[in-house]
């Protein structure tokens, strides 16, 4: 079983569009990436976008470090962290991180 890639119902596999939404589910079916790490990684290390490095995200990482010293880096670490936590932040190919360990 996976996940929609557009509404988040777990279905079949082999489903080619997700008989919910109507999505169809071409490329990956989610990430190789796990829930657990990158929660941790954000929490403590959030400020250096560490996260971010984990799912391969390195611009935007190394944006949050430039903003790591202002309230706008705290804001940004404490979003990611909350998608995190919900299963709806994505990798660099913009499959949803939704296993946790």
């Amino acid at each position: 079983m996976v996940f929609c890639r557009a509404c988040g119902k777990q279905i079949h596999s082999s489903a080619s569009t997700c008989p919910g939404c109507g999505a169809i589910q071409a490329g990956g079916y989610g990430s190789s990436k796990r829930i657990l790490p990158a929660a941790v990684l954000c929490f403590f290390l959030g400020w250096l976008g560490i996260h971010r490095f984990y799912v391969g995200k390195i611009g935007t990482a190394l944006l949050q470090i430039l903003s790591c010293c202002i309230v706008v880096g705290f804001l940004w670490v404490l979003i990611d962290f909350v998608m995190i936590v919900v299963g709806s932040f994505t990798d660099k190919e913009g499959n949803k991180i939704t296993q946790w360990t």
